[in-house]
């Protein structure tokens, strides 16, 4: 589904993604995770057009490095951000809506002749996709923390992608609202979305993915099935200091979770990619 080959992120002379390779295969759940500043965030920015990037990056066996955001996004390839910034005048239903239309020049005139309800099954799908049909009048100051979060997962797939880049969807949520998210993200290639998930929660990320990369100082540093990269003596030096990691042993991650994929513990920093 997705093919990256040697993506480089410069900010002047500073190399945050320094030519990462990395492979989503199609129906897969792949964790991206690292230290804070290790070049996570900005290795999504790169694939979305966010930011400019040089290597490969092919979505479907098509290249689209060269392609503005809104055109990478038609191809199929959606993302969520570490802020919600979910619109709380509107309902939920509404929310999605925002998300799911894609205007053209001559959408205002035919609107103004024939108003249409646009995409109501593709909202309907999304919000049963996170656990919130029958939520979907309601506004979203009326939800708690972990609703809300289902929200902005629910608006990045009402435009049914073929991949999901989800930048911290578990950030700040408790224990059992992450076993819920566990739960709809192991849901979602069955639906038809693969999946790339940067999150500092080490237990869902070991729980739910297929395999896992670790970034550090925008290096890939190791790569393989979650048991693999768990024991990996580079990943256990990144997080803790020790071992022959590259990182400078700061302890940025406070209990890592490497010892367990058994699923949803607490281990998040607030700091950004």
């Amino acid at each position: 589904m997705l093919q990256v080959e040697e993506l480089t992120v410069r900010y002047g002379g500073l190399a945050a993604v320094d030519r990462v390779s990395l492979d989503v295969e199609e129906g897969s759940i792949v964790g991206l995770i690292g230290p804070n500043g290790a070049g996570k965030t900005s290795f999504i920015d790169a694939l979305t057009g966010f930011t400019p990037s040089a290597g490969s990056i092919r979505l479907g066996g098509e290249a689209i490095e060269t392609l503005p955001p809104h055109q990478r996004a038609r191809r199929g390839i959606v993302r969520t951000f570490q802020s919600l910034e979910l619109f709380d005048d509107l309902s939920i239903r509404e929310n999605l809506a925002v998300a799911a239309d894609r205007p053209r020049w001559w959408t205002t005139i035919v609107d103004a002749v024939r108003p249409h309800r646009g995409h109501d099954d593709d909202v309907e799908w999304a919000l049963d996709a996170v656990g919130l049909g029958g939520f979907g009048d309601r506004l979203p100051t009326e939800l708690s923390n972990g609703p809300r979060h289902m929200v902005a997962l629910a608006r990045a797939l009402v435009s049914r992608p073929r991949l999901a880049l989800l930048d911290e969807p578990a950030a700040g949520l408790d224990t059992a609202e992450t076993a819920e998210l566990a739960d709809r993200l192991r849901a979602l290639p069955g639906l038809g979305v693969s999946v790339l998930l940067v999150d500092h929660d080490m237990g869902l990320v070991l729980g739910v993915c297929d395999t896992v990369s670790v970034l550090d100082f925008g290096v890939v540093i190791a790569s393989g099935p979650p048991a693999q990269v768990r024991a990996d003596p580079a990943v256990i030096g990144a997080y803790l200091g020790t071992g022959t990691g590259t990182g400078t042993g700061t302890g940025t991650e406070t209990g890592t979770g490497l010892g367990s994929d058994s699923g949803t513990g607490p281990v998040r920093s607030g700091g950004t990619s």
